[in-house]
C-alpha cells in the first residue's frame, strides 16, 4: 500500500494536492476528484455534468451536516455533565462560519482553492466552505469513522483551544439586533406558546425579522429560548447573506 501510494504521488500530475493533503491530514486520498472539486468555488463553475454544475456547492451542504454530527457527538461525550444551551453554544464557536474560515486559511486549504475570478477567490465565505466541502469529499472517500478521526483528532484536538473557546460569550440575540438595524430592517423576539405547567412549563420563542418568522425555539426559560433561537436565526441570516 505505502509503495503504491509513493507511486502515485511522484508520476501524478495531482502531485500538489496528494503531498499537501498528506501533510496536512496525514492521509493520501483515494478518490483525488472529490477533494478537487471540493476546493473548485462556484466562481469556477465551468460545465454541468448530468445537468449538476460542477463545483463544491453540493459537498459543502454534505460537509456541513458531517461537521455538526461529529462536533455534536464530540463536545456530548468531552462534557458529560453541561447544559444543552452549554453544548450548543460550544458547538456554534467551532462551527460558525468565521471559525471555519479561519481554520480553512490555518490549515492552508485557501490556496487550493481553485476560483473564476479574484471576487471569487477573495469571497467572505470561500475558505469556510470549502473546508466543508472537503469534510464532504473525505466522507465519500473514507467514510464516516475515518472522517470523524481526522475531524476530531487531525482538526479539533490539533487546531482548537476549548478552554478559549469556552470562555469567549457569543451572544445572537445582540447579533441580530445589530444587523437589523444597520439594514434598517426591524426585529423582535416574541413569545409564541408556553407548554406545560409549574416547573415543567417551557417557553416557545421566535425570531421575527420584518414581520416574518426565521426560527423559533423551545426551553425552560424565555431567555434560553431565545438564546437558542436567535443562534438559527443568525445562522439563516448569515447564509442568505453569503449568497446575496
Amino acid at each position: 500500500m505505502f509503495l503504491r501510494n509513493t507511486y502515485k504521488v511522484l508520476f501524478s500530475k495531482n502531485k500538489k494536492i496528494y503531498k499537501s493533503i498528506k501533510n496536512i491530514f496525514g492521509f493520501y486520498p483515494g478518490n483525488v476528484f472529490l477533494y478537487k472539486l471540493a476546493l473548485r468555488h462556484k466562481s469556477a463553475t465551468r460545465k454541468k455534468l448530468n445537468g449538476v454544475k460542477v463545483n463544491n456547492e453540493r459537498l459543502e451542504f454534505l460537509g456541513d451536516a458531517l461537521i455538526g454530527a461529529i462536533v455534536a457527538d464530540f463536545l456530548f461525550r468531552k462534557y458529560p455533565f453541561e447544559s444543552e444551551g452549554f453544548l450548543t453554544d460550544m458547538r456554534s464557536k467551532i462551527v460558525s462560519r468565521s471559525a471555519l474560515n479561519k481554520l480553512s486559511l490555518k490549515l492552508g486549504l485557501n490556496s487550493h482553492i481553485v476560483a473564476g475570478n479574484e471576487q471569487g477567490k477573495n469571497a467572505r465565505s470561500a475558505g469556510g466552505d470549502a473546508f466543508e466541502a472537503f469534510i464532504g469529499a473525505l466522507y465519500l472517500d473514507k467514510g464516516y469513522n475515518f472522517t470523524k478521526h481526522i475531524l476530531v483528532n487531525r482538526i479539533i484536538k490539533l487546531h482548537l483551544d476549548m478552554e478559549v473557546l469556552e470562555s469567549i460569550e457569543v451572544n445572537y440575540k445582540s447579533k441580530i439586533v445589530e444587523w437589523s438595524q444597520k439594514n434598517k430592517i426591524t426585529a423582535s423576539f416574541d413569545v409564541i406558546d408556553e407548554i406545560g405547567k409549574k416547573f415543567q412549563k417551557q417557553y416557545e420563542v421566535g425570531v421575527f425579522v420584518d414581520g416574518k418568522e426565521i426560527a423559533r425555539a423551545r426551553d425552560y426559560s424565555i431567555r434560553g429560548a431565545e438564546k437558542i433561537a436567535a443562534e438559527k436565526a443568525w445562522h439563516i441570516l448569515s447564509e442568505n447573506d453569503d449568497e446575496n
